[in-house]
């Protein structure tokens, strides 16, 4: 049995719930980080001596990272699904958008997210917020080029980077009290994504 410790409103245990749905995976969730704290505690930190979330068990196996986590369940229990397929240079393509969203896209987002989502109106800096916002706009304005004349991130078939992208479009396209611009393709592929099951599911919700 799957059992996968992290809350609900995290972007990244959002992601491997979602890989669980499209993959029709039983797991049990352990709320853990954040107001649910145990991300601490002993017995987490010597599963996940990072102390983030999520953490995956698989029977007698741990792993923790998000997108390790994508990776393992596609290779693991899902051998013939165009999540992640075995061609080198198709998963190489996939890749590159998983670790583009931690390297480049997370960390331009998540001062816009937080200043808008977790901290009071009245301790907002607005001059900073509007620095941090045009510079993950830069980020979302390129994805809307990517995805001119395609259907998903990587062509005609949905993959793991359409999930791992899709949570964090969840936010941009979530946000309040912000102008976005027009972005017409990434509206398109949002408005797609934002169909499947995985997504209702787990990621569409007010952001909290």
């Amino acid at each position: 049995m799957i059992t996968i410790w992290g809350r609900t409103n995290s972007v990244n245990v959002q992601k491997v719930l979602w890989c669980c749905d499209e993959l029709v995976l039983p797991y049990a969730r352990i709320d853990a980080g954040l107001q649910f704290g145990r991300n601490d505690e002993p017995a987490y930190l010597a599963m996940n001596p990072t102390g983030k979330i999520p953490t995956l068990i698989d029977d007698d196996f741990v792993l923790w990272e998000s997108n390790s986590i994508l990776r393992y369940l596609v290779r693991q229990y899902g051998e013939s699904s165009p999540l992640y397929p075995v061609d080198a240079r198709t998963s190489s393509r996939i890749d590159r958008w998983l670790d583009w969203s931690l390297s480049t896209l997370q960390p331009a987002e998540r001062p816009v997210f937080w200043t808008l989502v977790r901290t009071p109106a009245v301790e907002r800096d607005l001059a900073k917020l509007a620095g941090d916002f045009e510079a993950v706009t830069q980020h979302w304005r390129m994805l809307d080029t990517h995805l001119q004349a395609r259907f998903f991130l990587e062509g005609d078939k949905f993959t793991l980077a359409d999930i791992v992208i899709g949570a964090y479009a969840k936010r941009w396209f979530g946000l309040e009290g912000v102008e976005r611009p027009p972005l017409p393709n990434l509206e398109r592929w949002y408005s797609r994504i934002a169909t499947r099951s995985g997504f209702k599911k787990y990621v569409d919700f007010p952001l909290t």
